[in-house]
């Protein structure tokens, strides 16, 4: 396991992002070499780490037909706040956080969550793998 205070270089990301297949959408703002990201998904979702105890932002989606609501747009927190996001998809699909690299797998017609702390500044889109549907992108400031 990677220590979370390790740095990755630059050749390593994109080399990482392009065998993931998840550098289509904007890229994160440039974070400070020693940023640390603290993030776990919650239980209900992926059941093996523990949710924040607190959450200060919680968004809520949904989609049914290929549809987003609330329509898909720019949602702005600051840099600190933990944030829950949860999705309900009317089909069976993967939840992905861009730049936290979380992800979750959403079943058909179940809420599903992904909890994180905001401590990178930058513009991170949260969209379903499956469907290719992006859900908002997250700015952190």
């Amino acid at each position: 396991m990677r220590s979370p205070h390790a740095r990755w270089s630059m050749p390593a990301v994109a080399v990482l992002l392009a065998v993931t297949g998840c550098g289509d959408g904007p890229s994160p703002a440039q974070s400070p070499p020693d940023a640390v990201t603290t993030a776990s998904a919650s239980p209900r979702a992926a059941g093996s780490a523990a949710a924040f105890a607190a959450v200060d932002k919680e968004i809520v989606v949904t989609v049914a037909g290929n549809k987003v609501t609330p329509p898909t747009g720019r949602i702005e927190v600051r840099q600190a706040t933990t944030v829950r996001i949860t999705v309900t998809s009317d089909v069976a699909d993967e939840l992905h956080v861009h730049g936290y690299d979380l992800q979750t797998t959403l079943l058909a017609g179940q809420p599903a969550s992904i909890d994180l702390r905001a401590d990178r500044t930058g513009l991170f889109e949260v969209e379903t793998h499956g469907s290719h549907l992006v859900l908002f992108q997250l700015v952190v400031r």
